[in-house]
């Protein structure tokens, strides 16, 4: 049964026009990195959810969420007014099964995002697991512009923290920006550029995890299975574990 928490807003934290993070206080509770709760408000007697990931590390006083404010949207907008103090509420318990529990062991671990699809990611990179099983981690943001790149003093703050074990790789498709590529993930995975980029094999030793538009995850696994990596499911284990961010 779904039931609710009440959260109180610490920082309403801009990233670019269009993403915001959302910190939030609440009562503990228990949650895997890669899961989700809802976020309700109330309006006009009305109440208001929708599903975001946390960023935030489990057991973490204050909750982080990545979020995308989207023209018109119902919920978003709202979220993007919020000020410190406000309140907002939190389903519980939290939910999904895209966890680092549900992937098989590998030599390499790629995250593959777009958008605010990275929240689920920083999660999981904030907590020991990865860090202890795989030899190399490669984190892949794909956005449609440079100011949309998020996390970036905590990404570069692990590779500091665990020298030549994180890769990571910038995909800006309506910029052009050094260091970042342009292309769109399924064709730099077919194409062989970000093997080639990050330095590391995409292949049947490694597990690539996937999440954010649709339309990525679609066509990403397509090209991850002409390289032989199959999805990974509880009946039969593979190497493609993936989640629809909208």
């Amino acid at each position: 049964m779904i039931q609710w928490i009440s959260g109180k807003v610490v920082e309403n934290y801009r990233w670019s026009s269009g993403v915001f993070s959302l910190r939030v206080v609440s009562e503990p509770f228990d949650f895997k990195a890669g899961q989700f709760v809802r976020l309700g408000l109330n309006v006009g007697g009305e109440q208001l959810l929708r599903a975001y990931s946390l960023a935030s590390e489990p057991g973490e006083a204050i909750l982080d969420f990545v979020i995308a404010e989207v023209e018109d949207g119902e919920v978003s907008t709202k979220l993007a007014k919020l000020q410190p103090g406000d309140n907002v509420d939190i389903t519980q318990p939290a939910g999904g099964f895209f966890t680092l529990d549900e992937v098989p062991d590998g030599d390499s671990l790629w995250m593959l995002s777009t958008g605010t699809g990275i929240g689920p990611f920083i999660s999981m990179l904030r907590t020991e697991k990865p860090w202890e099983r795989f030899k190399r981690i490669n984190l892949v943001h794909g956005v449609r512009v440079a100011e949309d790149l998020v996390y970036q003093g905590q990404i570069e703050q692990w590779q500091q923290e665990y020298p030549g074990q994180l890769g990571y790789q910038p995909v800006i498709t309506r910029e052009n920006i050094p260091g970042a590529f342009s292309a769109r993930i399924p064709e730099l995975i077919s194409s062989g550029q970000l093997s080639d980029a990050l330095e590391t094999p995409l292949d049947t030793s490694a597990q690539v995890m996937l999440c954010g538009n649709p339309d990525m995850i679609q066509e990403s696994r397509a090209a991850l299975a002409e390289l032989g990596l199959a999805k990974n499911t509880r009946r039969k284990p593979g190497n493609v574990t993936s989640e629809n961010y909208w």
